[in-house]
C-alpha cells in the first residue's frame, strides 16, 4: 500500500516536471478546487514546470477557455496539452478523407478546416462523447455502431474517458462508446491517455518550459483515474500521485475518507502502484 499523505509540500521537492489532470483533480466540471489550484501554482514558484494534461476532446485553447470561466488561474499551469490537440493531429495525417462526428454540438469547433461528412459517406469516424451525456448510455449508440462496423469504418477516440464527474455525479464519456465498438469489432485509436502520443506532447512542452529535459524520475504525474492516468504514469515510466475524490470516489469508501483496503484492490486490479496517494491535491 503506497503512503496516503496530507501535503504535496512533501512529495514536490523530487520532482521538476507535473503532468496534472484536469477534471477531477483541479475541478469538477462546475466549480474549481482552491486547493489544488494553490499547490499547483507554489510548486512553479518552487521551480518545477506544470503541464495540465486533460482527456477533454477539445484543442487545448478551448480547454483553457473552460478554465477562465471556472475562474482558475491562469498561474497554475505552464501550458495544456488535450486529447484534443492529438486528435486534430490524427486528422492532419488523413489528408482528403472526410471525418463523421460522433458527439455533442459543443464540439464541433474540433473539426475547423476538417472535411465532415454523414456517416453513410464518411470515410472514418472521430468519437468525442455522446449527444446528451446526462441521459444517454451507450447503448444508445449500438445501431450506429453496427452501421459503422458494417462499412469497416475506423474510430478515432478523443476522450478515453469511460466517465467524469459532472458536479455530483457520473457522465459517461466518448472512451465508454469507444469501448463499446472495440468490444464488437471495430477499430479503434484512442487520442488521450493512458496512450503514448499525449505524453510526449505534454513533455515537450515540459521541457520547453524549463529550458531543459527532465530525467523520467523527475517527473511526477497526478490523477483520479486508475484506468488512464495511473497506467498512463506507469506506462511511460515516471511516478504517479493518485487522488482518491475524483471518479473511483465512492467506490474507494467516500470522498473525505478513502478505505484501505478498497485502494488496495484498486491497485491490485489494475497491476499498478502509485507513489503515493491524497484525498485532494492541497499543499
Amino acid at each position: 500500500m503506497p503512503p496516503i499523505i496530507p501535503h504535496f509540500a512533501t512529495l514536490a521537492p523530487d520532482y521538476d516536471v507535473l503532468l496534472c489532470d484536469v477534471w477531477g483533480v483541479v475541478h469538477n466540471g462546475l466549480t474549481a478546487f482552491p486547493h489544488a489550484c494553490d499547490a499547483l501554482m507554489r510548486a512553479r514558484a518552487g521551480g518545477a514546470a506544470v503541464i495540465l494534461i486533460t482527456n477533454a476532446p477539445r484543442p487545448s485553447a478551448v480547454v483553457a477557455r473552460q478554465l477562465d470561466k471556472l475562474h482558475v488561474p491562469h498561474e497554475i499551469c505552464d501550458a495544456i496539452v488535450s486529447s484534443g490537440d492529438v486528435t486534430r493531429a490524427v486528422i492532419e495525417a488523413r489528408p482528403g478523407q472526410s471525418l463523421f462526428h460522433l458527439g455533442p454540438d459543443r464540439d464541433r469547433s474540433m473539426f475547423a478546416g476538417f472535411s465532415v461528412a454523414p456517416l453513410e459517406s464518411a470515410d472514418y469516424v472521430v468519437c468525442t462523447g455522446l449527444d446528451d451525456d446526462e441521459i444517454e448510455t451507450p447503448d444508445d449508440y449500438r445501431a450506429r455502431l453496427e452501421l459503422m462496423l458494417k462499412r469497416k469504418l475506423f474510430m478515432v477516440c478523443a476522450n478515453p474517458d469511460v466517465v467524469v464527474e459532472r458536479g455530483p455525479k457520473l457522465v459517461y464519456c466518448a472512451g465508454a462508446v469507444a469501448d463499446l465498438y472495440a468490444t464488437m469489432g471495430g477499430e479503434v485509436l484512442y487520442a488521450g491517455k493512458p496512450y503514448r502520443p499525449i505524453y510526449d506532447m505534454a513533455l515537450a512542452k515540459a521541457e520547453a518550459a524549463l529550458g531543459r529535459k527532465a530525467p523520467a524520475r523527475r517527473v511526477l504525474a497526478v490523477g483520479d483515474s486508475v484506468r488512464t492516468d495511473l497506467k498512463g504514469a506507469r506506462g511511460i515510466g515516471v511516478d504517479f500521485l493518485f487522488v482518491t475524490s475524483g471518479i473511483h470516489a465512492e467506490e474507494l469508501g467516500g470522498r473525505e475518507r478513502p478505505d484501505s483496503k478498497a485502494l488496495s484492490a484498486t491497485f491490485a486490479a489494475a497491476g499498478e502502484m502509485p507513489k503515493a496517494v491524497m484525498r485532494e491535491l492541497t499543499w
